[in-house]
């Protein structure tokens, strides 16, 4: 199975905890006034790489607290991003994935798509939310404005009440 990316950043310390490779999905349709990655809108754009060699790619670096998913839009290849998490979870690595959908729009579509629930059931930390110019802040922990949310999908899924993070959220396993 094949992804559609944008890039790669072999190491971030600015896309979730620790240290991460972030994958760029390709392809969204947000259309989000001064979106962070607008070259990663584009559904013919980027290029196409297999799960195989992602995965290699996450092995190859020990020093690895953690796999972001961003993009684009990770939910619009949700089927490939969630059999890519179900690779390198069992590793111990965390996942941030960000999203332009909300938590509750992605839970409702879920229960019609079975990939959306498999990545949001992956997913550690969510970012939620489009990016809104008019509420950029340039403070924010993994955000771009303030409407976007931290949530720690884990504790939301089994209390089923939203878990959202106030501050900087301790890595996940």
């Amino acid at each position: 199975m094949s992804l559609r990316i944008a890039g790669i950043t072999d190491e971030s310390v600015v896309d979730g905890p620790g240290i991460r490779l972030v994958v760029y999905a390709q392809g969204c349709l947000q259309d989000c006034p001064g979106c962070h990655n607008p070259e990663t809108q584009n559904l013919e754009g980027g290029r196409l790489v297999t799960l195989e060699e992602l995965t290699e790619k996450i092995e190859r670096n020990p020093y690895l607290d953690g796999v972001t998913f961003s993009g684009g839009e990770p939910f619009m290849q949700a089927e490939a991003f969630a059999r890519l998490a179900q690779k390198f979870k069992p590793r111990g690595l965390s996942l941030v994935t960000y999203t332009g959908y909300t938590f509750e729009y992605l839970f409702k579509e879920s229960r019609s798509d079975s990939s959306i629930y498999r990545l949001l059931k992956s997913t550690d930390l969510l970012i939620d939310g489009p990016y809104l110019q008019e509420k950029r802040d340039l403070n924010l922990l993994y955000r771009g404005s303030y409407n976007q949310r931290i949530i720690n999908v884990p504790r939301t899924l089994s209390s089923g009440h939203l878990s959202i993070s106030k501050g900087a959220p301790a890595l996940l396993p």
